[in-house]
């Protein structure tokens, strides 16, 4: 039994139930050691593959959220949790490509209700605007605090008002098809066997490619 092998368990379940799995389930999936899986829940984490709480429990395995962010995805099947923006447009593209996702939240600011029908297809309609928050060199810092931050306003109007009320500065912004392009391949293959993990400070060139720009992404 290998930590890839309970990588792909717990993200394929995910995928599945679109709830974590705990230590207990896993081991009775795989028929395997308590104690080695709460071996390989750890060194996952440390490896940045899962987000664990001090209980060792599943909080996050991008782009799945055991926790509620701000977004929900629901897919013919299935509903998730969407960790942040990123990962909820991500969804769609790793999960049954092809199929129509719905994807809602709520403006920060003013709390209106927005939802898009969003697949790997193309990207949705709409003049909403992301607001991403933590620059890309600090996204691991506290990846909680950086997903939560990662939400989508009605306008910039309403970005302009959140930043007034909370005091923080103005990030990175981009509209929904820019959005879309982020999250199109960023986690190809993850629910395969071998998946390398992309680290987004070594990101540059996919970020170019998907028309983003500046240093908040680390480009110059």
């Amino acid at each position: 039994m290998t930590a890839e092998d309970i990588r792909l368990a717990i993200y394929r379940w995910f995928a599945q139930h679109g709830t974590a799995p705990s230590i207990d389930e896993i081991s009775a999936l795989l028929d395997a050691n308590r104690a080695e899986v709460q071996s390989a829940f750890i060194e996952l984490s440390n490896n940045r593959h899962i987000v664990l709480n001090e209980a060792h429990e599943i909080v996050m395995a991008h782009p799945f959220s055991a926790v509620p962010l701000g977004f929900s995805v629901m897919g013919p099947k299935t509903l998730w949790w969407g960790g942040c923006s990123w990962d909820s447009f991500a969804l769609p593209h790793l999960v049954e490509p092809g199929e129509p996702f719905l994807i809602a939240t709520t403006c920060p600011n003013c709390t209106t209700a927005l939802a898009w029908n969003v697949s790997s297809e193309s990207p949705p309609q709409g003049s909403e605007l992301a607001h991403f928050l933590v620059p890309v060199k600090n996204m691991w810092e506290d990846v909680v605090h950086t997903c939560g931050n990662q939400r989508v306003f009605c306008s910039q109007a309403c970005i302009d008002g959140w930043l007034d009320k909370t005091g923080n500065v103005e990030g990175y912004v981009m509209d929904l098809q820019t959005l879309w392009r982020l999250a199109s391949e960023w986690y190809e293959g993850r629910l395969e066997r071998g998946y390398v993990r992309r680290e987004p400070s070594a990101a540059k060139n996919y970020f170019r490619r998907v028309g983003l720009s500046g240093p908040f992404w680390g480009l110059d």
